[in-house]
């Protein structure tokens, strides 16, 4: 289910009265009060109280004025940020968005920071970041903070500014899009930024006579039909059985805290180039390699719990394939099924009180972690290719969507809870690959050096986040220490993965 933001008529509602020191005022008479969707609703359970944490290295001193001025007029605007949420799920109560007044300082905090007493820079974030995961948002309040850290981490990071949304205002593609229409190139600072999109060939729509091809385009045509179908048919038992008995056979063993068990949150930077070369040279996407270099650095890693480090005798080998052949490891996405409009879109509605399309209508897909040695490094990326492509020709985010609202319809909310709720505690990673800028940008006129999404309060141990920005690739963990105890190790692996994958390539070519 979508909402439609808008501005209303003069003469509907009494104005807004905005404060640059106190933030956005909501006139006690005026009705401004919408239910939460079933999607929103469900990360307000005590054991799916997701936050989404957006971290942003900075390339100059922030100044934090200019944040709480621009806030009012941009960010302010959007009804989901200046609104608190209404109502117990634990008593069976409607959740309602009633908008409200937003004291800023109370949203935005500056810590206080002593240089001289940080060894680390990177480890005080880190341990910023899990002490942060603790901790969740005051629902008596607008569900977001910022949190301003004037920490320098190395010579082009100057500070670190970290969003924290609850994830019920919005999905994860919306959440990152609203960010982004916050920025500016910074090379033009009118011009919002450059999203990548992704082009088709023009090919098949140019004008051919020849009736020998138009015949193998309609069989073509034909057999694409009939492999959607059965697909979707394949995901929707697969889907229904994971609800049912069928769980992840996974080393990672959850904490007894389960989703509220705070998350180590560990990042590195990635060349992009590096990332491109592989896709052209396999005749793939950014996301298959993606996908293809966690399979290679989490079968690197979890090949340790058997003692194999690549030069083992052979003994060794074949108890670790053993080993591996017997995980099962999947990974649910949560796929946004609304029609995307883009962050100019919500640019237009911060800035010229336009309409908007907003909400969490997201479907599940269950996508295979395909775990195992392989002689050849680029099979990793053959097998992740093949998946991503299967998936793409399927229906299984929109049908597991549409039956989950039904359930909910039908059956009431306590067994759709029940539904997500199998579903999330049977699998065992959440990963995503997000498309972001094209070239640097800026946030209220601070340049941006890199930027990393994750979460926290999700049920699942270990969530892989891939952040593409300017001509990097950001890799971001955020693991459950009880199944992780060395995340660093993890982020390595994946990172020698693609190391090992670009050197193949390069043979390959040469």
């Amino acid at each position: 289910m979508d909402y439609v933001i808008r501005r209303r008529k003069k003469g509907m509602i009494k104005p807004l009265e905005i404060n640059c020191n106190r933030g956005l005022t909501i006139l006690e008479d005026e009705e401004k009060v919408e239910l939460l969707t079933p999607s929103s609703a469900a990360f307000h359970k005590p054991d799916f109280n997701v936050h989404v944490l957006a971290i942003m290295g900075i390339k100059n001193p922030i100044n934090v004025e200019v944040a709480k001025a621009k806030f009012p007029i941009t960010l302010l605007k959007h009804p989901r940020f200046s609104s608190v949420v209404e109502g117990n799920p634990c008593k069976r109560e409607e959740l309602k968005w009633v908008r409200t007044e937003v004291d800023l300082d109370k949203h935005i905090i500056v810590p206080k920071i002593n240089p001289n007493n940080i060894e680390s820079p990177d480890k005080f974030l880190e341990n910023y970041l899990y002490n942060l995961n603790e901790t969740t948002l005051d629902k008596s309040r607008p569900l977001w903070e910022l949190h301003v850290l004037h920490l320098e981490l190395a010579e082009d990071v100057k500070g670190v500014v970290i969003f924290r949304i609850h994830h019920s205002l919005g999905d994860g593609t919306s959440l990152i899009s609203l960010l982004l229409a916050l920025t500016r190139k910074t090379s033009d600072p009118e011009a919002l930024p450059t999203i990548p999109s992704q082009n088709t060939s023009n090919d098949d729509n140019k004008n051919n006579n020849n009736i020998k091809q138009i015949f193998w385009r309609r069989i073509s045509a034909l057999w694409m039909i009939i492999q959607l179908f059965w697909n979707t048919f394949r995901d929707l038992l697969l889907f229904i059985a994971t609800v049912l008995f069928l769980k992840d056979k996974s080393p990672f063993e959850k904490s007894p805290r389960g989703s509220s068990a705070p998350r180590r949150i560990v990042y590195k930077i990635l060349s992009l180039d590096d990332i491109k070369m592989v896709k052209n040279a396999m005749n793939c996407t950014i996301n298959d390699v993606a996908l293809g270099i966690t399979q290679a650095g989490l079968s690197r890693y979890l090949s340790r719990k058997c003692g194999y480090d690549g030069n083992n005798h052979e003994d060794v080998r074949g108890k670790t394939k053993k080993f591996l052949k017997n995980i099962l490891l999947r990974s649910v996405l949560l796929i946004n099924i609304r029609p995307y409009g883009g962050i100019q879109a919500l640019a237009d509605m911060m800035e010229k009180d336009a309409e908007v399309k907003w909400g969490n209508s997201v479907g599940f897909v269950l996508l295979p972690f395909t775990i195992g040695l392989r002689n050849n490094p680029l099979d990793y990326i053959k097998e992740a290719k093949k998946v991503v492509d299967r998936k793409k020709n399927s229906l299984e985010a929109f049908f597991t969507f549409y039956m989950t609202d039904i359930t909910m319809k039908l059956l009431g909310s306590k067994v759709a809870n029940i539904v997500s709720k199998r579903i999330n505690s049977n699998i065992t990673i959440c990963f995503s690959n997000v498309a972001g800028p094209l070239e640097e940008v800026s946030f209220y006129g601070h340049p941006i050096t890199f930027l990393a999404p994750s979460a926290h309060g999700v049920p699942h141990p270990v969530l892989i986040n891939f952040q593409s920005y300017s001509n990097k690739m950001m890799l971001v963990l955020a693991v459950d220490e009880h199944a992780v105890p060395d995340p660093h190790q993890m982020c390595d692996d994946i990172v020698d993965s693609l190391n090992l994958i670009k050197t193949a390539v390069k043979s390959q070519l040469n």
